[in-house]
């Protein structure tokens, strides 16, 4: 499935670097296209896929877009979350680059929706130690992740539809896209 023998192998060319600009682009225009939709969102279909298609080159990819994400909404206590989510999502993928099924990766892509808020509850222990003793940071994390959990359900629900509906045809595409890259 990968084109990794071609794209590891070779130091970054002028188009390796126009890929990557056109990944993060289609992220963010992705993203902003579905903010209407709570917890609706492309980039965990789109950082698999390039994941699985143009390889590690990708993990330039993943923090381009984190950065743009700051420079773009302001650099909160989420945009530390999104350092260390989008970079798991990231090896998660390539530790099952292999495999080579629609149902397996709308799972995975489930999972990792319905795990978001849980993985983004990390720095709210730390905020509760300022607070309190370890008891009370494991409540104020707990706490914020709790509340969350309708939404990291909506996350999780979507993301398996949205792979579901696109893991095939865009596989297709993105075939005979990085075929010679």
């Amino acid at each position: 499935m990968s084109s990794e023998s071609n794209t590891q192998n070779k130091a970054f060319s002028a188009r390796d670097i126009a890929y990557i600009a056109f990944m993060v682009a289609l992220i963010e225009v992705c993203k902003s296209g579905l903010l209407f939709l709570p917890n609706i969102e492309l980039t965990s279909f789109w950082i698999i896929m390039f994941m699985l298609f143009y390889g590690r080159k990708t993990y330039l990819v993943i923090p381009a877009f984190i950065l743009v994400e700051g420079c773009l909404y302001g650099f909160g206590i989420w945009w530390v979350m999104y350092l260390y989510t989008w970079p798991l999502l990231g090896l998660l993928t390539w530790l099952f680059k292999r495999i080579d099924s629609c149902i397996f990766w709308s799972v995975l892509s489930c999972v990792f929706g319905l795990s978001f808020g849980f993985l983004c509850s990390f720095p709210y222990f730390f905020i509760g130690l300022s607070s309190g003793g370890i008891k009370e940071a494991f409540s104020v994390q707990i706490a914020w992740w709790v509340a969350g959990i309708p939404w990291d359900i909506t996350h999780g629900i979507g993301n398996f539809v949205l792979m579901l509906i696109l893991y095939i045809p865009v596989s297709k595409v993105m075939k005979k896209l990085f075929r010679k890259v």
